[in-house]
């Protein structure tokens, strides 16, 4: 008679069966600011208009009273208007670099679609401006 080879697996509790992946939309952040190369642009204040989407996984469900769950909008708000009002940038690719800097220190963060808008600097054109994404270099693109 054979026997049976089937084994029990003891699931230990302190581990996750799931990954969660997330995404925080932030649309249409509109801020004045001294964006530009030329020197009319470094002289008066324009309306930029920033959307982001970040992707980020965790491996745990949020807790709904730790704020440090979760990767939050508001701070990457209070983030982007900070570094704003730090220096002058002449791009746009070298803001958008900027954000990617600041936001990728969460190591959960993964990937990041950025766009950046000029609302004010061509008068033909709704807005003019630039989307980049991002990913660590772990996954692929």
């Amino acid at each position: 008679m054979k026997k049976n080879n089937l084994k029990i697996v003891k699931i230990d509790k302190n581990k996750s069966l799931f990954n969660y992946e997330k995404k925080i939309l932030i649309s249409e952040l509109i801020l004045d600011l001294k964006l530009g190369y030329y020197d009319f642009e470094k002289e008066k204040a324009q309306k930029i208009k920033f959307s982001l989407e970040i992707d980020y996984q965790n491996k745990k469900p949020s807790d709904d009273k730790d704020l440090r769950s979760i990767v939050n909008y508001a701070t990457i708000v209070k983030l982007i208007k900070k570094l704003i009002k730090k220096k002058h940038y002449n791009f746009l690719e070298t803001l958008a670099e900027a954000v990617f800097d600041e936001l990728f220190k969460d190591k959960r963060i993964g990937k990041i679609m950025l766009k950046i808008e000029k609302l004010e600097i061509v008068k033909q054109c709704s807005s003019v401006g630039i989307q980049i994404t991002k990913k660590r270099s772990h996954d692929k693109f």
